[in-house]
């Protein structure tokens, strides 16, 4: 099944995996207010969708997302506006953000192209990130005066350290897609013609796995981004009980000891 959320974005469904796409890539699919909105309906939907396992997020054209579109802002502040920011961060980007990192499923991205400012924290706030060869990445932010956002002040010093982080975003260097896999930003670096299909096999491989489990790392991951040692360890007990109870543990032990492939519901 395919739709479109709006012009803006496409979302697909088909054996498990839901395919949204950012669609606007006459603008390097930058954000304006009515694809902020699509994709944040299209977020809600995958997430409530049961019979949607892994999610793979990928950019049409030439480019992955460039960030917020400047163009919204450009006659308002040529009429002497102050753009409030603030409102537009609450309403449009810290939505996406968390239902990507709260979204109990595994979140794919295929960056196939540049992926700068809110685009590059939202490839980044992913589970896997996969990059085309010719894909870069790049904090723009301070390029215009502004901090980044989009969970990059979270995201990235954790990926990459502190020190390199605090580098990246001051200085609003473009990195390219190997660069960002030897800092550990990203998971892989595939050819162009190869990046598509190789993330969707990974998301139709993902799809297939005991993702109720799948979705408990997901959430231990998040915690333990603040948990101490012992809250950790209290986490991961109540959780391994949780797994424990779930058709998929007791099929995936059944199926090994069966010796044959397991077929995991996700429940």
């Amino acid at each position: 099944m395919s739709r479109a959320m709006s012009n803006t974005i496409l979302l697909e469904k088909s054996g498990g995996v839901a395919t949204i796409t950012l669609n606007r890539a006459e603008v390097l699919n930058s954000f304006n207010r009515e694809m902020s909105g699509a994709l944040v309906d299209a977020l809600q939907d995958v997430a409530l969708d049961r019979g949607v396992r892994a999610i793979l997020l990928t950019g049409s054209g030439r480019g992955f997302c460039t960030g917020q579109d400047l163009a919204e802002f450009v006659d308002g502040i040529k009429a002497g506006e102050t753009p409030e920011l603030g409102p537009i961060v609450r309403e449009r980007y810290n939505p996406v953000i968390q239902l990507v990192r709260e979204t109990e499923k595994p979140f794919i991205c295929a960056v196939n192209g540049v992926a700068a400012g809110a685009g590059a924290n939202l490839a980044l706030a992913c589970d896997i990130v996969l990059a085309a060869e010719s894909a870069t990445f790049i904090q723009s932010f301070s390029k215009v005066g502004l901090i980044p956002d989009s969970g990059g002040s979270f995201i990235l010093p954790r990926l990459v350290g502190y020190a390199r982080a605090q580098a990246l975003t001051y200085l609003a260097e473009k990195i390219t897609s190997s660069q960002a896999f030897e800092m550990g930003m990203i998971y892989k670096v595939l050819p162009g013609a190869e990046l598509l299909p190789a993330a969707q096999e990974l998301a139709i491989q993902l799809a297939s796995q005991p993702t109720k489990g799948l979705g408990f790392i997901k959430r231990l991951f998040n915690a333990g981004m603040g948990n101490d040692l012992r809250a950790q360890l209290a986490l991961e007990e109540q959780l391994q009980d949780e797994a424990g109870r779930s058709y998929d543990y007791s099929e995936g032990v059944l199926a090994f000891i069966e010796k044959r492939a397991p077929n995991f519901k996700g429940e």
